[in-house]
């Protein structure tokens, strides 16, 4: 059959008569053998077998174990035809789930921005630790949907120095390590992870086995101290990118007040004080925002404010106690987790009423329910800029400016 398009997870589409096959590893455009592996009414998946004929944006995987891992879904597809995969699946979820006008996203909608040079542009590093069957102690990534570990000793997604480090500190006690670098300040740190529960990995005993306890490295001209725990945008090129376009959809004159939600260790917090006239970072990390404190102080930056605890719990209590000091509101920032806002958060922004709302999401099908429910209490969306933080992989980040309805 025929691969027509890809699936939100990167599966290759094809159909045989009015039935839908997915598989995993097609690229759109190839005709492909396949192997059935399992069948619903009217859709099943299948294993590809052997490419009869190449698309023409289908190239071969640098790596080895691509494949297998299933880190890499995209590896096999040029990087422009990623690129406008990623558009795709942006506007596909702000149409389907978002409600919005097809010719007014297609207008709306910037083409996604890529990297020079997609490879080795990870910060950081969680390696599953383990042993094969002849007992010899293994480093390197699970298989899809599996616990099953695929070692791997050169991941080119990570910094060649990874590999170093791994191999000479990896052993039996360890479950994982931890391993994060500054890309510009080429500070390298590793913890062994062990004692985690539910899949939580970071929030096991961490002991450091090598490099300093925390690192410091840049995003633009701000330094930023990051802790094992703490959350770091992990593509350091391209962030600077991303944040760049929140602070030109802000569109900043100096005077606003603004609320960061779910600030992290404060890198947009800090970003966009430095252009306002003051921001309040709210993030439910404690060491988190220990960070972000330390960050301000050693950036030199005074009209920064942090809370700890959950945006759509300190939101309200902000709104009532600063808000009515400082009424009025010019701009709130979000930028969630997957699982995109809370709903008691949205409920507050709409409450609070700011001029502009910038959402920053790694989600685009949280993203589009999120701004459904914000375009439907008042705001309308203006602009969206999708950016390419994870290359060889399906996801992508998106900036949207939101404003209020006059």
């Amino acid at each position: 059959m025929k691969i027509v398009d890809l699936t939100q997870d990167g599966e290759g589409i094809g159909k045989t008569d009015a039935f839908t096959w997915f598989v995993k590893d097609a690229v759109p455009g190839d005709v492909i053998d396949a192997s059935v592996m399992k069948t619903k009414k009217t859709y099943g998946y299948a294993r590809l077998q052997k490419v009869i004929i190449q698309s023409p944006d289908r190239v071969k995987a640098r790596c080895p174990l691509a494949r297998a891992c299933g880190g890499c879904t995209l590896q096999n597809m040029n990087y422009g035809a990623q690129l406008t995969y990623k558009r795709n699946k942006v506007k596909n979820n702000l149409v389907r789930i978002g409600g919005f006008d097809e010719s007014f996203i297609e207008e709306l909608l910037g083409e996604t921005i890529g990297m020079e040079n997609p490879w080795r542009y990870r910060n950081k590093a969680i390696v599953p630790i383990g042993k094969d069957k002849k007992g010899k102690v293994i480093a390197g990534f699970y298989a899809t949907h599996s616990h099953d570990i695929i070692e791997c000793e050169d991941c080119l997604l990570q910094p060649e120095e990874f590999r170093l480090i791994i191999k000479e500190n990896k052993n039996a006690d360890m479950s994982h390590m931890l391993l994060r670098k500054g890309f510009k300040t080429g500070q390298i740190m590793a913890y062994a992870v062990e004692n985690f529960e539910n899949n939580a990995v970071l929030s096991g005993k961490l002991t450091n086995i090598y490099g300093p306890e925390s690192i410091e490295d840049y995003i633009g001209d701000l330094k930023f101290n990051i802790s094992p725990r703490s959350f770091f945008q992990v593509n350091p090129v391209q962030v600077e990118k991303l944040y760049g376009k929140a602070i030109e959809f802000a569109d900043l004159k100096g005077d606003e007040i603004i609320c960061d939600l779910y600030c992290g260790i404060g890198t947009i917090t800090l970003s966009l004080a430095r252009h306002a006239k003051h921001v309040y970072g709210v993030e439910i990390v404690e060491d988190a925002i220990r960070d972000a404190k330390k960050n301000a102080e050693l950036n030199g930056i005074t009209n920064a404010t942090f809370y700890v605890g959950k945006a759509e719990e300190v939101l309200p209590e902000w709104n009532a106690e600063v808000a009515n000091q400082n009424p009025r509101v010019d701009l709130i920032v979000v930028d969630p987790p997957r699982k995109g806002c809370d709903i008691v958060c949205l409920e507050t922004m709409l409450k609070i009423k700011p001029g502009k709302i910038v959402y920053v999401s790694c989600d685009s099908a949280t993203l589009a329910r999120d701004l459904k429910i914000l375009c439907a209490g008042g705001y309308e969306l203006t602009k969206a800029q999708p950016v390419d933080m994870f290359p060889q992989t399906t996801h992508v980040e998106t900036v949207c400016l939101l404003s209020k309805v006059k």
